[in-house]
């Protein structure tokens, strides 16, 4: 992104809000695959109140809307609005095809505790 004023130009480095392995896109992508629905949407990252710990993720495909924080990984682009972002800033989605406690992980270095299930946490 290019910032101008009469007197400069000035670049401005933007970080992604969340990052996506690309393990966790591979399954995305194969997700969008198997529902027409949702090809072409992005995914949605969120925060809601509820869980265990006060407050738990959501993750849904959605249309890109005005004020949202996008960035792309591995061929999906993933959006978060701006209230979530304060509370998933540096986090990280991943996904594991394990047996036991597999599925998408969120790793979020905002989260002061997080319940056992990995699906909500306190800020």
């Amino acid at each position: 992104m290019t910032a101008t004023t009469p007197e400069t130009t000035t670049e401005v480095a933007t970080e992604p809000v969340i990052t996506l392995t690309e393990s966790a896109a591979r399954q995305i992508t194969s997700m969008q695959a198997e529902d027409k629905e949702n090809a072409g949407k992005a995914l949605r990252v969120f925060i809601e109140a509820g869980g265990c710990s006060g407050m738990q993720y959501g993750m849904v495909f959605d249309e890109v809307r005005a004020d949202d924080l996008t960035a792309d990984f591995h061929g999906v682009r993933v959006v978060v609005d701006s209230v979530s972002a304060n509370y998933v800033r540096g986090a990280k989605i991943d996904f594991s095809e394990e047996l036991t406690g597999g599925g998408f992980k969120i790793a979020n270095p905002n989260a002061q505790s997080s319940c056992g299930c990995g699906k909500s946490f306190e800020a």
